[in-house]
């Protein structure tokens, strides 16, 4: 094992993005957790002339793919090939800049997990032990964690998987769950003896202790710190590192025929085997991007992986030895959908490639959307009003009225030639002094991996130059002193091409749209402004485009009513009956009188909105009975419909009105009332229901 480097001294950085199971499509959520942020910090540091791999790939093995193939009716090889050319499509669409992105089923990837494991192996580093794991006789397998669903033994939630509860989050083992039950057959599992390897991770409490706790307090995110501290200070125990299943990568020992490593143990290896495989591909030597101590590792991640990324995969690396340590694991919390958790399973997503469908080249205004409500800290709630708001309310009308007003202006009076400054002023020479301040304000929240503070000041680039424009105000001064609007717009074109460099790690696709405008290109992030006069006197700049176009009501109002929808199917999906009452004897059931009748009168009641006043032909009278449908139904759609009444039902008072007897409703999954009714002929009002 590599120690750190000292940051003075890093030569080469190495960033990965967590790999994506390839058992569906990217959404928001996922976008907002790792990806945008760590193609900013990517970005960013290419802008500063850094050495960058920018790693990532798709993560093909383990449970979540063979589930996804037995519910799809076809192959794991299959599933893997659909939502891998769809994942790497979606990457490319919202310009995540990865350097490799490669795939854990390549012939590279294999053999470099099975020789790391070998490594161990043949080291001594694991435990080999024959213990009792669950096994669905039914199906005749041992059942991974995620095709075991119970109770979860810490919160009571009747629906955790055999690997964690995602209700409160807790990592367990299948073993642990009340009331087990095999999502392949239904059956309820039995134990059964079979031989696993292990990693001892009890073995590296001290060096994690050391290496975390104490090394890192003041410099890893307290949501990560924390929830290492508590994993650490509750005792760590062997993990195993094989399962049995019959997909993934073989176990490369004698006496492990029909077993598979297991995903949390290959996948991280996927980072060391995607560099390989970029370093190969561009001529270069991979190793010192992962054994050198000049170099920075970092790793994005979302909260459910902190564990393996900081607690597993530090071990492995420091078990196999010649390896360096992240410098930083910047975990996010989660994104979650208005109000509601974002669910695969349910639908409950914003999925990327059906988002650019409704929403073509608003990519940046998604990015943006994302990263200034991104969940650093504590999860938070994407909604589509929000999304809205900041296209429109900030981008458009803060970032894309400034760089209009400033290129619509430099045509109207130079033709789009950049005018030479006559002169500054106070005023400009303090507009100009905050401008050059930004660069490295912004360095330092991005080094911080503060990415919405970043974020919002870019943001502040653009007020600058709104500001400007507004105080100086170019339109009223051209027809009284021409000579002072030159250097007016020299200024205001000069905050233009910085937020062109500026914007580039956030939002690319404008970074370049601005660079076409202005006629420039970006190539560096230079902190010191030397080079930064992108916008020369005499320059000549293309034609303005709108950069935000506003959205509208009826556009946010359609993902709305899609989601909407999604959530009624899944009520129609999920609805359950409600549990059987008390047993009741058949003399209890002999006194209810239940008739059939016919509605011949109905009103609403005055001042009460749930609430209809009925006249009812029950075949042995015409009574009143009121009935709290009015919601769901009209007075004019409800006369003449047949009904189900209870007829002696002890009269009630209901603001002021006298109600004899009660109908019979029940509502469909959806949620909406129907009437228990008879639609057969020869039913007659007052025919007794036994």
């Amino acid at each position: 094992m590599i120690e750190n480097p000292n940051q003075n001294e890093t030569k080469r950085y190495t960033v990965t993005a967590a790999l994506p199971y390839t058992n569906g499509p990217i959404h928001i959520g996922h976008l907002a957790g790792v990806y945008v942020p760590s193609d900013i910090y990517a970005r960013y540091l290419r802008l500063q002339g850094k050495d960058v791999a920018f790693i990532c790939g798709s993560d093909e093995h383990g449970v979540a793919i063979s589930m996804k193939a037995k519910k799809e009716g076809i192959t794991p090889q299959q599933v893997i090939d659909k939502y891998d050319g769809i994942i790497r499509q979606s990457f490319i669409d919202f310009g995540i800049s990865f350097d490799n992105y490669s795939r854990t089923s390549s012939a590279i990837h294999h053999k470099t997990a099975s020789e790391f494991f070998k490594k161990l192996y043949d080291n001594g580093d694991f435990i080999e032990e024959t213990t009792e794991q669950l096994y669905d006789a039914k199906a005749d397998q041992f059942l991974a964690d995620r095709f075991v669903t119970g109770t979860c033994p810490k919160c009571d939630n009747p629906e955790a998987y055999g690997d964690q509860c995602e209700k409160c989050g807790s990592t367990l083992n299948a073993t642990d769950l009340i009331n087990p039950k095999s999502t392949i057959t239904g059956e309820t599992p039995i134990l059964k003896a079979t031989k696993h390897w292990f990693l001892p991770l009890n073995r590296y409490e001290t060096f994690l202790r050391e290496w975390i706790l104490e090394g890192h307090k003041n410099d890893w995110k307290p949501n990560v710190y924390g929830q290492v501290k508590s994993w650490i200070d509750a005792g760590l125990e062997p993990r195993a590192v094989t399962r049995d299943l019959d997909w993934g990568i073989d176990v490369p020992v004698a006496g492990a025929e029909g077993k598979k490593l297991y995903v949390w143990f290959d996948a991280p290896i996927g980072y060391i085997s995607s560099t390989k495989e970029w370093a190969a591909r561009e001529g270069k030597d991979w190793e010192p991007y992962w054994k050198d101590a000049n170099t920075k590792l970092v790793h994005f991640i979302g909260k459910d992986n902190i564990v393996f990324h900081c607690i597993i995969f530090p071990a492995m690396l420091k078990a196999e030895g010649s390896y360096i340590l992240p410098d930083n694991v910047p975990a996010n919390e989660f994104l979650n959908l208005e109000g509601n958790k974002l669910s695969t399973s349910k639908n409950w997503a914003v999925w990327l490639h059906e988002y650019l469908l409704d929403f073509p080249e608003k990519q940046d205004s998604l990015r943006y959307a994302l990263t200034a409500n991104a969940p650093e800290t504590k999860d938070n709630d994407f909604t589509w009003k929000d999304f809205q708001a900041r296209n429109n309310n900030e981008l458009a009308a803060i970032f894309g009225n400034f760089i209009n007003r400033v290129v619509v202006l430099t045509h109207k009076y130079y033709n789009g030639i950049v005018p030479t400054p006559n002169g500054f002023s106070e005023v400009d020479e303090q507009t100009l002094a905050e401008l050059k301040a930004y660069p490295a304000v912004i360095s330092s929240s991005i080094e911080r991996y503060r990415f919405r503070e970043a974020l919002g000041e870019l943001m502040n680039v653009a007020r600058l130059g709104n500001k400007y424009l507004a105080d100086e105000e170019p339109w009223k001064m051209i027809k009284e002193n021409p000579e002072r609007v030159q250097t007016q717009m020299y200024v205001a074109l000069q905050i233009a091409s910085a937020l062109a460099v500026l914007s580039e790690p956030f939002l690319p696709f404008t970074s370049a749209k601005l660079c076409n405008i202005l006629n420039i290109k970006v190539n560096n992030w230079n902190l010191e402004f030397k080079n930064w006069n992108l916008t020369k006197p005499g320059h000549q700049i293309g034609q303005a485009e709108i950069l935000f176009a506003q959205i509208e009501d009826a556009e946010i109002q359609k993902q709305i009513d899609k989601l909407e929808a999604t959530k009624t199917a899944n009520q129609v999906e999920n609805a359950k009956a409600e549990p059987q009452k008390e047993i009741i004897t058949f003399e209890d059931f002999a006194k209810i009188d239940l008739r059939i009748g016919t509605i011949i009168e109905a009103e609403k009641m005055p001042k009460a909105n749930k609430l209809l006043v009925l006249k009812v032909d029950t075949g042995i009278d015409v009574r009143t009975i009121v009935s709290g449908i009015a919601e769901h139904f009209t007075p004019e759609e409800v006369i003449g419909k047949r009904v189900t009444v209870l007829v002696n039902l002890a009269p009630r008072a209901l603001r002021g009105v006298e109600s004899e007897g009660m109908l019979l409703l029940t509502n469909t999954a959806e949620g909406k009332l129907v009437f228990v009714n008879p639609d057969a002929e020869g039913v007659i009002n007052g025919a007794m229901i036994s």
